[in-house]
């Protein structure tokens, strides 16, 4: 639902990827931002209507994505869709991050883009300890960047995990992705991303962001 730049640009991707796809807005204008060979179906309507969900194809669907620029539309939509129509992949853009809090616990997930956008302007700008990058639909388990202090470099995710109680699951290395093993040894540079259970975090980023302790 939404036929923006974030939903025409999800449209088109998933196609690409081989699914069938039925994009709804409620101005057919917007279907302009499609590609011309985009070979999904177009609907006119609301969101949240269930006739239009219907002509969509709602009832086969194995996930739903509502985009739209209107955090009432997304969450009314997303809503719609998990409860009346049994969909369980939902998700839906919410720009409140306060409100979009409330409805992960409620099991829908959510994007909120203000928080994310800011979270990944200041990380560019400043150390953060540690930055979410997803948290499950509980709020119970995060995946975390986390800012280390230079003392760490040269030690095994073994060790890390060892101190933090965290599970490191990979690391960024020159711009790519590195799925750590417990021998892996953190190099200068290299960009940790760390699981851990929301109460643990504090513990985590505490440790991480100091010298490690002497060994005896």
């Amino acid at each position: 639902m939404g036929c923006g730049r974030v939903g025409a640009t999800l449209a088109q991707s998933l196609e690409n990827y081989g699914h069938s796809i039925a994009i709804i807005d409620q101005n057919a204008e917007a279907f302009r931002r499609l590609s011309p060979d985009f070979g999904g179906k177009k609907v006119t309507g609301l969101g949240f209507d269930r006739d239009t969900l219907g002509h969509a194809g709602i009832e086969e669907a194995y996930a739903f994505a509502a985009v739209s620029d209107g955090d009432n539309s997304n969450i009314v939509a997303a809503r719609v869709v998990r409860e009346t129509f049994g969909v369980e992949n939902v998700v839906a853009r919410i720009y409140d991050p306060r409100r979009a809090e409330i409805y992960q616990r409620l099991g829908i997930s959510t994007v909120a883009t203000v928080r994310w956008t800011a979270d990944q302007v200041l990380r560019r700008m400043l150390p953060m300890g540690a930055t979410d990058e997803y948290r499950d639909p509980s709020g119970q388990i995060r995946l975390c960047q986390v800012d280390i202090h230079a003392g760490w470099y040269g030690r095994s995710i073994r060790t890390i995990d060892e101190a933090t109680g965290a599970k490191s699951a990979f690391v960024t290395r020159y711009g790519d992705g590195l799925i750590v093993s417990p021998d892996t040894i953190l190099q200068e540079n290299d960009i940790l991303h760390v699981l851990v259970h929301t109460d643990d975090a504090p513990t985590m980023e505490r440790v991480l962001t100091h010298a490690p302790k002497l060994e005896n």
